[in-house]
C-alpha cells in the first residue's frame, strides 16, 4: 500500500520549486534526480518507513541540486589546534600567494614566454632561481606533489636498476603511499638493508653492486622510532656514495626552510642541510612546513635535476600555473625574512601563549553558555614533527544535555563550517589555528550551535 502512495515523476516535476529548477538547469538532469529520489523513497519504504508525498520528494530534489551547486571544497574554520591539518587542506596560503594565484588565473600570463626576447621561455626559471638562492642547491624543479617528485626522480635515475633503502625507511607516508610501491612503479628494485630499528654505514656499502643506481633516504616525518635505534646521517651516506659512484636521494618530507628548534620543537631536517651534506637530489612538499601550495619540490645537483626535467614523466606531473604563482610568492617571503609575519602556518606556530589566551577569552565574552579557558596543547600535524606539540589555551564548552557530539555536528553544518575537537565530552576550540578574520563567523557558528 505504501508503494501505491508514492507520487509519480510528473507530479513531482509539476511542483513549483522543481519546475523552476527544470527551467534553470538541464531538464534531463532534474528528471534523473526525481527518479533517484523516488528510488530512495522505495528503499525507505522497504525498510519500514512511510511513503513521502510529492512535496517531500520535491524538497529532496531541490536539496540535491543545492548540494551539487555548492562550490567544493568549501571554506572551513580550523579550530582544532592542528596547524597543518591534512583533512582540511594543509597549509593556508599567505595573502601575497593568494593574490599571485588570482592574478595568474584572471587572464593570460607569460607562463612560457620570455618578455625580454619575445621567445619561448621556461615556466620555472624564476622558481628555480629562488629555490637555489634559499637552499644553496645548483638547480631546482617543481612538480605537482612530493609523491610524483620521488616517482620522477626514481624513474629518471633508477629504472631497471637497484635502489638501496634502510628497512626502517621503507615506510607508508600516508594515504596508502608506500615507498616500496613507488620504487616498483618507477621500474627500480628495492634493496632493503639494516633492521627495523638500526642501520649502519656498512649496510649500505655492502649492498652496492654494479646495478646500484642510488641510495634513498626517507625522513620519518609522520612517525617516530625511539629507544635502541641507529640511522646513517646524510653526510655519511654521501661519503659512501661518492666512494662507490652512487647518487644519494633524500626525501625530507615536510620541507621546513626554518629551524624548528627556535619554536621549542625538535629539529626537523631542512632541505638546506641536506644540500650542504652533499645529497644529489632532495625532495620535499610545498604545502606543509614550507607554507605554500601543493607541490613537490626537487633541488640538487644540476646534472641530476636536468635529467629529471628531460624525462617524459616530467610533463605528466608538472606544476600548474596557479600553484607555480603562489609557490613563487611564498618563497619570496623567505628571501624577505618575513615568514613569521606573512606565512600563516609560521604565524600560527610562533604565536605565544598570552596572545592565545587573550583571544580565547574574547571568544568567551561573546557567548552566553557555560565555558572555561583552559591550558592545552596544539599540534603541528600534516606528517611533520610527530609527537611534537605547542603550549596553547582553548575555549572549552560545557555542552550540557545537548552533548559534545551534537554541538560538533551543528558547528560542521554552519554556513561557515567550524571544525573543533572533543575531549571529555567538551568541545575545545584552539585559537592558534583560527585566522584573525574568522573570529566573527566562528562566534556566529558557536552562538547558533549552543543556543538551538
Amino acid at each position: 500500500m505504501q508503494f501505491r502512495n508514492l507520487p509519480s515523476v510528473d507530479s513531482v516535476l509539476a511542483k513549483e520549486n522543481v519546475a523552476t529548477a527544470a527551467q534553470s538547469f538541464d531538464r534531463d538532469w532534474v528528471v534523473d534526480l526525481v527518479r533517484e529520489a523516488l528510488d530512495s523513497a522505495r528503499n525507505h519504504i522497504r525498510q519500514g518507513g512511510d511513503s513521502p508525498n510529492a512535496d517531500d520528494v520535491a524538497q529532496s530534489v531541490c536539496q540535491s541540486i543545492e548540494d551539487t551547486m555548492r562550490a567544493e571544497p568549501r571554506h572551513v574554520i580550523n579550530a582544532t589546534g592542528v596547524v597543518i591539518h591534512t583533512n582540511l587542506g594543509r597549509a593556508p596560503l599567505s595573502k601575497a600567494a593568494i593574490e599571485a594565484a588570482s592574478q595568474a588565473a584572471q587572464g593570460y600570463s607569460n607562463l612560457e614566454l620570455d618578455l625580454a626576447t619575445g621567445r619561448r621561455g621556461s615556466r620555472q626559471a624564476q622558481l628555480q632561481s629562488l629555490l637555489c638562492q634559499i637552499t644553496g642547491a645548483e638547480a631546482a624543479l617543481a612538480v605537482n606533489n612530493n609523491a610524483s617528485a620521488m616517482l620522477l626522480g626514481l624513474s629518471a635515475l633508477a629504472s631497471g636498476r637497484e635502489v638501496v633503502v634502510s628497512r626502517s625507511e621503507a615506510v607508508e607516508i600516508g594515504g596508502g603511499f608506500r615507498v616500496p610501491d613507488v620504487l616498483r612503479q618507477s621500474g627500480s628494485t628495492l634493496i632493503d638493508v639494516g633492521t627495523t630499528n638500526r642501520t649502519y654505514v656498512r649496510d649500505y656499502d655492502d649492498a652496492v653492486t654494479e646495478n646500484t643506481a642510488a641510495f634513498l633516504k626517507v625522513h620519518s616525518s609522520n612517525f617516530r622510532v625511539e629507544g635502541f635505534t641507529a640511522e646513517v646521517a646524510t653526510a655519511d651516506l654521501v661519503e659512501v656514495g661518492r666512494a662507490r659512484g652512487v647518487a644519494v636521494l633524500h626525501d625530507v618530507g615536510s620541507g621546513s626552510l626554518v629551524l624548528t628548534e627556535k619554536y621549542g620543537m625538535a629539529h626537523e631536517p631542512t632541505p638546506q642541510e641536506s644540500i650542504k651534506d652533499g645529497a644529489g637530489l632532495v625532495f620535499f612538499s610545498g604545502d606543509k612546513l614550507l607554507g605554500g601550495p601543493q607541490a613537490g619540490i626537487i633541488i640538487g645537483k644540476k646534472e641530476l635535476v636536468d635529467q629529471l626535467a628531460r624525462h617524459p614523466l616530467a610533463r605528466a606531473v608538472r606544476i600548474d600555473k596557479l600553484s607555480l604563482a603562489s609557490l613563487t610568492a611564498t618563497l619570496i617571503h623567505y628571501l624577505k625574512d618575513e615568514v613569521e609575519q606573512e606565512v600563516p602556518i609560521w604565524r600560527m606556530i610562533s604565536t605565544q601563549e598570552p596572545a592565545l589566551k587573550k583571544r580565547a577569552k574574547a571568544w568567551q565574552s561573546g557567548l552566553e553558555c557555560p565555558s572555561t579557558i583552559d591550558k592545552s596543547r596544539s599540534a603541528v600535524g600534516g606528517g611533520s614533527l610527530p609527537g611534537e606539540t605547542l603550549p596553547s589555551w582553548v575555549l572549552s564548552l560545557d555542552c550540557g544535555e545537548t552533548g559534545a557530539v551534537e554541538v560538533m555536528r551543528r558547528l560542521r553544518e554552519s554556513s561557515t563550517p567550524v571544525i573543533a575537537r572533543i575531549e571529555e565530552d567538551r568541545v575545545l576550540l584552539d585559537p592558534r589555528t583560527v585566522l584573525p578574520e574568522e573570529d566573527e563567523p566562528l562566534l556566529d557558528a558557536l552562538r547558533s550551535a549552543v543556543n538551538k
